[in-house]
């Protein structure tokens, strides 16, 4: 027994002292590295660093460091001017590409255009002078290849539902339209200052989720604005929420639907539907949903041009003014109460349209 205990006793010495060992080897084995504090900087420098870290963390005058003078005059003007940089490398089988891609968006912006200037309570032409004057202006100072710019639904229904709480579309048509001016001219020099002060990284504080709601809420909307000319309902609510419009949609169908107009819109939004379907079936045929819609307007054009179906209640564009844009300067209000009232929608239209273009551009991401 005493063997027994002495041989115990023994063996947990051994262990003990291998322990102290392993802790010993582990101990000269770690390097304890000590972190000094950073020099303490004045608040200036130390505000100017976080001023250059939040508005220029690109660095975007780093091109221009150690060239020469005529080469920072040409990075200059590419800067401004990207088509300058790209053109360079353009090539026969690029602009075959852009010829159908241009093609392409051009038919769909003959009709989208004219569907969006109706959500904003102007003539259609306007719908159409947007569609040509802003691409071509971006085909020169653009950068990305992720947006169509040009009249969107989203801003459109906006602006329109703006527009409309502070004078009324049918009887002062004339003032709604010097608003309209009023609010574009400032929608655009509130987006030409967020690019100009780099303030577009406030749209990064939005979430995802955020943004995901906003264009399903923007398309809910937009929706529930279409029953309108779908149904044919003449008299409808200027409120965009749900209970609004569905209260003016069911109010009206006992005698404010028009069932040509619903017969029209269903076929035609089939045939949609079905183009878009064989475009995804097979990809040889991309170019049927491409030009689906201005084959709808023509075909619904001739249509109504041979029943006279506005003559049932269909509601047609009827004229368009023919020629470019005119000159718009001398209808912009630069004094009186609708200047701030121009200048408070042009301001929420311009940022909602950047928030929608980032939206865009977030989910055509790779």
């Amino acid at each position: 027994m005493a063997h027994n205990a002495d041989k115990e006793l023994e063996t947990k010495e051994m262990a003990t002292r291998s322990l102290s060992s392993a802790q010993c080897e582990v101990q000269n084995s770690t390097y304890i590295h000590k972190v000094g504090v950073p020099p303490k900087q004045k608040f200036l420098n130390e505000f100017t660093s976080a001023v250059k870290e939040t508005f220029f963390a690109d660095d975007p005058l780093r091109h221009f460091k150690d060239q020469t003078k005529s080469r920072k005059v040409i990075l200059g003007m590419q800067a401004v001017f990207p088509i300058l940089e790209w053109a360079q490398s353009y090539s026969l089988s690029k602009f075959r590409g852009d010829l159908i891609a241009g093609l392409t968006i051009a038919s769909l912006c003959i009709p989208q255009d004219i569907g969006y200037s109706k959500l904003a309570n102007l003539q259609p032409q306007y719908g159409l002078y947007s569609s040509f004057v802003p691409p071509l202006i971006y085909a020169f100072m653009g950068s990305s290849r992720d947006i169509a710019i040009g009249p969107v639904a989203v801003v459109s229904l906006l602006l329109g539902t703006l527009l409309q709480n502070e004078i009324d579309p049918t009887k002062n048509a004339a003032e709604y339209l010097r608003l309209a001016f009023t609010a574009t001219f400032f929608a655009g020099i509130t987006q030409a200052a967020l690019g100009f002060l780099r303030l577009g990284f406030l749209i990064d504080f939005l979430s995802h989720a955020a943004v995901v709601g906003f264009m399903a809420g923007a398309a809910i909307t937009i929706a529930l604005q279409q029953l309108k000319g779908f149904l044919g309902i003449k008299k409808f609510t200027k409120k965009t929420d749900i209970i609004s419009v569905m209260h003016s949609v069911f109010g009206s169908a006992h005698h404010g639907w028009n069932w040509q107009t619903i017969l029209i819109g269903a076929t035609f939004l089939a045939f949609l539907l079905f183009a878009k379907y064989i475009g995804k079936k097979n990809k040889k045929l991309f170019w049927v949903p491409a030009i689906a819609p201005l084959i709808s307007v023509v075909l619904s054009t001739f249509f109504v041009f041979i029943t006279h179906a506005e003559r049932q209640g269909v509601q047609i564009v009827n004229h368009i003014e023919k020629g470019i844009n005119p000159v718009s300067v001398n209808q912009i209000y630069f004094t009186g109460d609708n200047l701030l009232k121009g200048f408070r929608i042009g301001v929420v239209t311009g940022v909602i349209a950047l928030t929608e273009a980032v939206a865009i551009g977030r989910t055509l991401q790779p």
